[in-house]
């Protein structure tokens, strides 16, 4: 995602779940729900310098691709809170995934009660 209205709409109307250094929110996109995921990331200064927000923006990228073909037709956003530039890659990676899971689900659901 690269407009600054579909990150708007993403996490303003989309499903949201927390982990302990990254919140998600997706939503499914009514417009075109047979296209591709779309990803945005959030990593605002409170994570740490270039250097640290940077490292946590391409650790989450590389997440996001692995998730990429197991669903179609959503908008994700991941947002990094402060401690994620502090953890390893591992736990980074549990944590996203996990999330992703959950809010993918809670997407879903809400999609199908709004239809």
């Amino acid at each position: 995602m690269r407009l600054s209205k579909d990150f708007t709409a993403t996490v303003r109307s989309g499903a949201r779940t927390g982990r302990r250094n990254v919140v998600l929110y997706a939503r499914v996109r009514s417009e075109e729900p047979q296209g591709n995921n779309r990803f945005g990331f959030i990593v605002s200064k409170a994570v740490g310098n270039a250097v640290h927000r940077n490292l946590v923006k391409r650790r989450m990228r590389a997440l996001a691709q692995q998730f990429a073909a197991d669903a179609t037709g959503l908008d994700v956003v991941l947002r990094a809170l402060p401690g994620s530039a502090d953890i390893e890659w591992d736990e980074l990676g549990q944590q996203v995934r996990s999330g992703l899971d959950s809010v993918v689900r809670k997407a879903g659901a809400k999609h199908e009660k709004g239809s």
